[in-house]
């Protein structure tokens, strides 16, 4: 599940934790779970009014036995701008000025590895700003990760959302 905002995927979250394994959370939104356990988040975006509810869907995930991951790194910006100067963070060293704009390379490595064995997948939602190809690495490589579970391996995969399919 990805894209920017907690509220608008509330219901989709709620209703996953009553028939996944595992929710792998990307895009804005992950700000919002992140400043939820405490951590600093930059300049990224943050749904203050959704950290309390985002705590309580860590617990209530935890609580149903459910895996609910959040990358473990991140791709910044200094400016919400595609030729912006970026680096790579890991969640815990988010500071500043500093926007994420996506998730980075370990995460993308991590969200393989919980994939790999999935026999049906639901996508909802960018894991960064797909609409800029600096920003845009992670959205493809998990699409591209899913086209081949999907063709390889069997799994079901569904794709909902406009920005999803578009991406």
């Amino acid at each position: 599940i990805g894209g920017a905002k907690v509220s608008t995927k509330l219901p989709v979250l709620e209703k996953l934790m009553d028939q996944c394994d595992a929710i792998l959370l990307g895009g804005a939104m992950i700000f919002t779970f992140f400043r939820a356990q405490g951590l600093e988040t930059g300049a990224s975006m943050v749904e203050e009014e959704m950290v309390d509810l985002a705590k309580q869907l860590l617990e209530m995930a935890e609580a149903k036995g459910v895996k609910l991951v959040l990358p473990t790194d991140v791709v910044l910006a200094e400016k919400f701008d595609n030729d912006a100067t970026t680096a790579i963070a890991p969640v815990t060293e988010l500071s500043g000025g500093w926007l994420g704009l996506d998730i980075g390379p370990e995460s993308i490595e991590l969200y393989k590895t919980v994939l790999q064995d999935a026999k049906t997948v639901v996508w909802n939602g960018p894991l960064g700003v797909f609409e800029m190809p600096n920003f845009a690495i992670a959205t493809n490589e998990i699409a591209e990760t899913l086209a081949e579970l999907t063709q390889q391996h069997g799994a079901i995969t569904i794709v909902g959302g406009g920005d999803s399919v578009a991406a």
